[in-house]
């Protein structure tokens, strides 16, 4: 039941302060300021999105969609994704915490909670065009960024498979015009740790007159928001160094070539691992803190390091044949990823657990747009080609309290080598039957196959290996496995007038099917795999409008999910925790989303959200409570990652300040309720109110942009995840969780200046 009257007390106290905040400046000369593009301006600004694989007004689009241009990230100050992870409808975008940037994205009531990287995501991340295969390494920070769009819904169509949820796209800047440098400066803290520290910057223009170049540059210095209570010193630091060079090249009217790389380097500390009460009531043995608290104590900090490579090659080739466009998108990504976390959360060695990951994804996508049939029909054909080869090793590292600390009393060893080959043939077509009617159709099939070699750690007690490194693992499990789908789309749009139309569509969405490369069960009957694919059909009807006071869009939605594909997460005394990948059930989410613009005065622009999820299971095939039976009570559980209730009020306002320039404040409110983390229920994730506030100061020649902000000011905690621990590892008493915390309450400064023409 949704307490409406603690919905109205919580949003009452940031209304005030916004209120308080912009009351003064309202009447405040503003004879200046409207000759300026302010904050407010920049906010209501059209957005151009590649939603359809082609570029459009994103108020044009009938689809649910919350987007966002490279000033409007800018003027919020969207440092990365996590930034977003409260305040859009029925989307979440968190950090599971387990290793640094790794997803744990939920839309309408769909996502995942696992770290095992041959899980395939329900919420699909696109850099340039090209597809994200692994959820680990997909929060970045989003320097240099020129659009990220939020598409809520399957995009099963144009996008592919493991879009069951939505997809994000973001796009980096290309070399502009004329000769551009910028460059951006920041430092914030306000935990019981250290300072961060932010320098980034971009060069770049046209060298000639059919090449441009530009290279994009990222250092972040964190000395570590936490403070662990084990020694007192400061966690959570991280080291991330980003180069990015971006080469356009159009050799003619008619041809584009447009060549990106980018290298990132990020070391750091591992997990800021909080043990608390668990749902079965059993506090951590050696230590226990408060859920809704940033306290921790750990003995072993770990550590994570990642090395990334990515390059792009994008060709666009203008063509006469329906005065269409050739697109052919090639893609590679490499990533090296080493760990150690303290899985257990207290400050005795009783489950710590180092991993080794190496990824090497490469993708092609050949696709052609153009208009047919008196330019009424809008034609989008492709073929996509995907591989990834995934090669992960996990250590577990028991009972070293048994040792003196000085080697793990048990040590389990296993993983896996994983390769995903993938062909997708597509089409979709728009076409217009009058002024005001377009239908909407598209189809696509797909053929993946999936091969696997699985250690189960199990098998592997105190007999040390490495998948990775040395490459001498034993595997007691190998398979291959092969999955087709169809699938479709089928929808229509009214346009009531120039400025709103009405929309309405049925599509299918499908996740990969799969095998589990982290099998820690000594149960013969649990193998890895494999498990199917799951299905969801999506109905939706939605509305957007464009107005001179503003814009609003709304949409309802009805989602079936069949063969629900989840990850069973349970404790276990011989290896800490066994985590099982099955198709557990089928689902119905059905929900409401609304989300404005809304421009009160000149000056003053108010952004507001809603989101509403039911969520009920009508099929049980799993023990999900884990208690020797599937009945009822198994059914009456809560899906998930699938909040009731999400929504955001938040207030701009632009103040002239004559010769000096103008002022931008901000302030935003957003709230997530509580929800499950795992199928049992007995782990979850706390409710979230975030409260977000800035102050901006642009100079008058546009140079110069001098910030104070403040996230998260009511220090609320967020957990990535929330597994449960056993109440025994071998004969030691344990309990408690393993829920890592992402940071609280920050300040900061930043100072950008930048510079265009010769």
């Amino acid at each position: 039941m949704i307490n409406y009257k603690r919905h109205f007390s919580v949003l009452l106290a940031p209304m005030i302060l916004a209120v308080t905040c912009i009351g003064s400046a309202l009447f405040a000369p503003d004879a200046v300021a409207q000759e300026r593009r302010g904050s407010v301006n920049i906010l209501l600004e059209e957005i151009i999105v590649t939603a359809r694989k082609r570029e459009e007004n994103a108020q044009e689009v009938p689809l649910a969609i919350t987007a966002f241009n490279a000033e409007q990230i800018e003027s919020l100050k969207i440092r990365d994704l996590m930034d977003m992870s409260v305040g859009m409808p029925n989307v979440a975008l968190d950090d599971i915490g387990t290793f640094r940037g790794s997803a744990n994205f939920s839309i309408r009531g769909l996502g995942i909670n696992s770290s095992i990287p041959s899980i395939d995501p329900t919420v699909g991340v696109f850099l340039d065009g090209v597809y994200l295969g692994n959820n680990v390494g997909t929060i970045f920070d989003m320097f240099d960024v020129e659009s990220i769009t939020v598409l809520r819904g399957p995009q099963g169509i144009l996008f592919g498979r493991n879009v069951t949820g939505g997809a994000i796209l973001i796009n980096t800047k290309k070399p502009g015009d004329e000769f551009e440098i910028s460059i951006r400066a920041a430092v914030d803290g306000g935990g019981d740790g250290g300072q961060n520290r932010y320098l980034m910057g971009s060069i770049g223009g046209p060298v000639s007159d059919t090449l441009g170049i530009k290279l994009s540059a990222y250092y972040n210095d964190d000395d570590g928001w936490f403070e662990n209570q084990f020694d007192g010193s400061d966690f959570g630091a991280i080291q991330q160094t980003m180069i990015r060079p971006v080469l356009v090249w159009t050799p003619t009217d008619n041809t584009e070539l447009i060549l990106r790389y980018e290298y990132t380097d990020i070391d750091g500390d591992g997990p800021a691992s909080q043990t608390h009460t668990n749902g079965s009531d059993v506090p951590g043995f050696f230590a226990n803190f408060d859920r809704d608290s940033h306290d921790f104590s750990i003995d072993d900090p770990g550590f994570q390091k990642v090395r990334t490579n990515f390059f792009s090659a994008e060709l666009n080739i203008d063509v006469a044949f329906g005065n269409g466009t050739i697109t052919n998108i090639f893609g590679w990504r490499d990533s090296e990823i080493t760990s150690r976390s303290d899985i257990d959360a207290q400050p005795e060695w009783l489950f710590h657990a180092p991993a080794w990951l190496n990824t090497d994804q490469l993708s092609n996508e050949l696709r052609y747009n153009g208009l047919f049939a008196d330019d009424r029909a809008n034609v989008t054909v492709g073929v996509y080609y995907f591989t990834n080869e995934i090669n992960y090793h996990e250590r577990r590292e028991l009972l070293g309290i048994a040792t003196g600390g000085v080697a793990p009393a048990v040590q389990l060893d296993g993983g896996g080598d994983y390769e995903v080959d993938t062909l997708g043939v597509f089409a979709a077509v728009d076409y217009d039957l009058s002024d005001q009617w377009t239908l909407t159709a598209g189809l696509r099939f797909t053929r993946e196959e999936k091969d696997v070699n699985v250690a189960a750690l199990i098998f592997n007690v105190n007999s040390p290996c490495n998948i990775v490194t040395t490459k001498d693992c034993p595997f007691d499990f190998t398979d291959s496995d092969e999955w087709t789908s169809v699938s479709p789309k089928i929808g229509a749009t009214y346009h009531v007038d120039d400025d709103s139309l009405v929309y309405g569509h049925w599509s299918q969405g499908v996740r990969s099917g799969g095998y589990n490369l982290r099998n820690t069960s000594a149960n013969p009957a649990n193998t890895p795999g494999p498990f199917d694919e799951e299905t969801v059909n999506s109905f939706e009807i939605g509305y957007k409008s464009t107005r001179d006071w503003g814009r609003l869009n709304a949409a309802v939605f009805y989602n079936t999910i069949d063969d629900m594909q989840r990850e069973l997460n349970l404790p276990s005394e011989g290896a800490g925790v066994v985590q099982l990948i099955r198709n557990t059930a089928d689902a119905t989410i059905t929900g409401l989303e609304v989300e404005g613009a809304f421009s009160l005065t000149d000056n003053v622009l108010l952004l507001a959200s809603l989101g509403v999820i039911n969520s009920d299971y009508d099929e049980v095939r799993e023990d999900l409570n884990n208690d020797g039976v599937i009945d009822e009570l198994d059914k009456a559980l809560d899906l998930p990652r699938a909040a009731d209730l999400t929504w955001s009020i938040g207030f701009t306002h632009d103040l002239d300040i004559g010769q000096w320039g103008y002022l931008s404040s901000r302030i935003n409110y957003a709230y997530r309720d509580e929800s499950a983390y795992t199928d049992s229920n007995l782990g979850f994730i706390l409710e979230q109110e975030i409260l977000d506030a800035g102050l901006d100061f642009h100079s008058n020649d546009g140079r110069w942009v001098f910030s104070l902000y403040g996230r998260n000011l009511l220090d609320a905690v967020k957990h990535g995840g929330d597994t449960q621990l056993p109440d025994v590892i071998g004969p030691v008493p344990t309990g408690g969780t393993f829920s890592p915390l992402a940071k609280g309450r920050v300040f900061g400064v930043e100072v950008t200046y930048r510079s265009r023409g010769n």
